[in-house]
C-alpha cells in the first residue's frame, strides 16, 4: 500500500488548479497523468530575464527585461504589415512589432500613457530597437510573475509553454517532504540537498547553472530515478522467486 504522505504526488494532473480535460489531455502526452509526472519532467534550459537595461541600452540579440511606457499604437494598412506599439524611456523609444494581433488584446495589455514591464529579444531594425512579439507583458505591480529564471520544457503538440509552467509551479507546491532514502555520507560527499529542495532548485532555477547536468540538484535526481527503478527491478524479481511452481 502507498504511503498517505505520497498521495499528492499521485493525485491526477487535473487536481491543479487550472488545469482542465483539454490541459490535462495534453499534460498527458508530454509528461504523464500524474503530478509527479510533472516533477520529473526536467527543463532542458534556462531563459535569463535579469538583464534590465535602458531602452537604448539594449545590444541587439540581448534577452532584456525593460520598464516601459506605452506612447502610441500603430496599427497596420492590411494583415500583411505588422502592428506597432511605440514605447519608451528616458533614454528613447523602443518599438514592439506584433503579426496578426488583436487590436482589442494589445490595447488591453498596453494601454497607452500606461507603464508595462515588458522582456522579449531586442533586435535592431534600421538602426532602432525593437522586440518582436515580447514573451511577457506585465503591470508595474504584477512584475514578480516575469520569472528572471525561466525554465524551457520540451513541449508537445498542443501544450504550450505558459500552461506547463504553471502546472509545474503548482505541482511543486504539493510536493511533500520525504523522508531521505539515500547515505547521509554520498549526500554529504556529493553536496546533494534533499528530494523536494532538489525539484525546486531545478524548476525555479537560481541561476543558470542550475540547469546543467552536472547541477547538484539534478545529479541527485537522475540517481533517485536509477536508484528506483533499480529497486522495482530487484522487488519484482524476488516476487517471482517467491511465487510457486506448478
Amino acid at each position: 500500500m502507498r504511503p498517505a504522505l505520497l498521495n499528492p504526488l499521485f493525485a491526477p494532473v487535473t487536481a491543479l488548479p487550472g488545469v482542465g480535460p483539454r490541459v490535462a489531455r495534453a499534460l498527458a502526452r508530454a509528461a504523464g497523468e500524474r503530478v509527479v509526472d510533472l516533477l520529473w519532467r526536467l527543463p532542458t534550459g534556462v531563459i535569463d530575464r535579469r538583464f534590465s537595461p535602458k531602452a537604448r541600452d539594449a545590444p541587439p540579440g540581448a534577452v532584456a527585461t525593460l520598464t516601459l511606457t506605452v506612447h502610441e499604437h500603430r496599427p497596420p494598412a492590411h494583415d500583411r504589415q505588422p502592428y506597432k506599439v511605440l514605447c519608451g524611456d528616458e533614454t528613447g523609444d523602443i518599438t514592439l512589432v506584433f503579426f496578426r494581433a488583436r487590436m482589442d488584446y494589445l490595447m488591453r495589455v498596453l494601454p497607452p500613457g500606461e507603464t508595462r514591464v515588458v522582456s522579449g529579444r531586442v533586435e535592431h531594425y534600421v538602426g532602432e530597437p525593437q522586440i518582436t512579439h515580447p514573451d511577457r507583458i506585465a503591470a508595474p505591480d504584477r512584475a514578480e510573475a516575469i520569472a528572471r529564471l525561466e525554465p524551457v520544457y520540451p513541449l508537445t503538440q498542443g501544450l504550450t509553454a505558459w500552461p506547463l509552467a504553471r502546472a509545474v509551479e503548482a505541482a511543486l507546491d504539493r510536493a511533500p517532504e520525504l523522508p531521505e532514502w539515500n547515505d547521509p555520507d554520498a549526500m554529504a560527499r556529493e553536496g546533494w540537498p534533499a528530494w523536494r529542495d532538489a525539484a525546486r532548485r531545478v524548476h525555479r532555477p537560481d541561476s543558470p547553472a542550475d540547469a546543467a547536468p552536472s547541477a547538484p540538484a539534478r545529479r541527485r535526481l537522475a540517481h533517485d530515478e536509477l536508484l528506483a527503478s533499480q529497486l522495482a527491478l530487484a522487488l519484482g524479481r524476488a516476487h517471482a522467486r517467491r511465487a510457486g511452481g506448478r
